[in-house]
């Protein structure tokens, strides 16, 4: 199965997650905060792409995480491109198990991205959304010169 999530792409999910989870929630939501990643994507992307264009990258993204965590085969992606039970499943594992399903899932979905509109468009999109983004992160060169 093709693995489209790159390192440099987990270190972006890393902080898409860290950065909701840091957002002013209480402790018990931040188990939640890839749902919220996905849900602020979800609704910025079905702008352009559609609820169903949207569903189905996820779709695809899903099914790759899947194959590296396997308590996602649990999640579904709704009618509306919404997840279904990522936010209570994520609760149910412990704090590092329950990161690694949202980075990979994450992983995954930014992954796609670039294949299908490029690293400049992805990053373009990612900064929209979270303006606040540190530019270093955003130089997906830099994971190869470290």
């Amino acid at each position: 199965m093709m693995n489209v999530a790159t390192p440099w792409m987990r270190t972006v999910a890393r902080w898409l997650i860290a950065r909701e989870a840091a957002a002013g929630y209480p402790p018990e939501a931040k188990a939640q905060a890839a749902f919220r990643v996905c849900e602020k994507l979800r609704h910025y992307l079905s702008t352009f792409a559609g609820v169903a264009g949207f569903r189905s990258l996820l779709s695809r993204a899903l099914i790759l995480a899947k194959a590296e965590v396997s308590w996602l085969s649990a999640v579904e992606v709704k009618a509306d491109g919404s997840l279904a039970e990522l936010g209570s499943l994520a609760t149910q594992h412990d704090r590092d198990e329950a990161e690694k399903g949202g980075v990979v899932l994450l992983a995954q979905l930014l992954g796609l991205l670039v294949t299908f509109i490029g690293v400049a468009l992805t990053l373009r999109l990612v900064q929209d959304v979270w303006p606040d983004v540190p530019s270093d992160l955003m130089d997906p060169g830099k994971e190869k010169k470290q």
